[in-house]
């Protein structure tokens, strides 16, 4: 290609981009969640889609897919058009845990996608039964459950979740064995660990905090870095001498890989605005959570991170998906 060619080339290319950031979007973006509705990345995904479309100036239709630990819906993603017009909002588990514990997943979580922007986290919380469990912090815990039989377990809203890696940090970091008793969805577990049936179980704050106010359970401990803005009086497990155990619940929205450099930057531009509202910062503490905001680069760095750290207790406690 001659000299002029390639001016020609890089004259059209331009135009191109221009013409792509001035259309775009010309039509509703599809935002899908690969959860049931009424669950924390539902609810974030409709704190943020009324902002969110305001300022990309069309609507943002939210369209639940879930199934198989949220694979379905992400690969969905993963395989569309890569013309901004199909978005994915999930938490770490598509994009971190599902790589760790499943041997062949139809998308890979560092390569399938154009991250857009981090949108926010909540931490997870170790709840206790209030009639078994005597202890009011984790020093007391890990003492009491030496001597008390009927701590033996613990129940995570699912096998191979952050609540099951959440237990398993506990495990190895105290020196306990305790039982792994894995449950489908947060509902079933919360019944249990009302009613008694297990001791202590690990679920999100925003699934807790409505328990607690009936004085059946307690909790003994949160897992982010930072007290929970909804649970003020709870250490963390940092805190509490314990700096090993740590974990987000954190979401993400993303686009499938090769969106083209215009779409992306007006995605990214639009998300980070509505990250930095008040109002929207408000609503997702409300709701229990953090509103966590961050970059590509930022989401890019914290996957690699934590695919690391979880690939070892994964190992170590023989967490997998077959």
């Amino acid at each position: 290609m001659g000299l002029l060619s390639r001016s020609v080339f890089a004259i059209l290319f331009l135009i191109s981009s221009a013409s792509i950031a001035q259309s775009y979007p010309d039509r509703p973006i599809k935002l899908i969640i690969p959860f049931t509705p009424g669950g924390s990345t539902d609810v974030i995904a409709r704190i943020l889609a009324k902002p969110l479309g305001e300022e990309l100036k069309t609507g943002i239709v939210i369209d639940n897919k879930p199934g198989a630990g949220t694979v379905l819906g992400a690969e969905i993603v993963a395989k569309s058009s890569p013309d901004g017009y199909t978005l994915l909002l999930s938490s770490g588990t598509t994009y971190v845990v599902n790589a760790v514990v499943m041997k062949r997943l139809p998308y890979n979580p560092q390569t399938s996608f154009d991250p857009l922007g981090i949108v926010g986290s909540t931490g997870l919380v170790l709840l206790a039964n209030s009639e078994i469990v005597k202890a009011n912090n984790l020093k007391e815990l890990v003492t009491e459950a030496k001597t008390n039989p009927k701590i033996s377990a613990y129940g995570s809203f699912g096998s191979a979740t952050t609540s099951h890696f959440v237990g398993e940090m506990l495990n190895a970091a105290t020196g306990l064995k305790l039982t792994h008793i894995p449950y489908k969805g947060s509902a079933p577990e919360m019944s249990d660990l009302i009613g008694g049936q297990i001791p202590l179980s690990v679920d999100t704050v925003v699934a807790a905090v409505p328990q607690l106010k009936s004085g059946k359970i307690k909790a003994i401990f949160v897992t982010s870095q930072k007290r929970a803005p909804l649970l003020p009086k709870i250490p963390t497990a940092i805190e509490s001498a314990y700096p090993s155990i740590h974990m987000s619940t954190w979401f993400a929205i993303v686009g499938p890989q090769g969106l083209p450099a215009p779409v992306q930057q007006k995605l990214e531009l639009a998300i980070a605005k509505v990250m930095s509202q008040k109002e929207t910062k408000d609503a997702l503490i409300a709701s229990g959570f953090d509103p966590e905001y961050g970059t590509p680069e930022q989401y890019r760095a914290r996957v690699f991170r934590e695919s690391g750290q979880l690939q070892k207790i994964a190992i170590q406690a023989q967490i997998s998906v077959e």
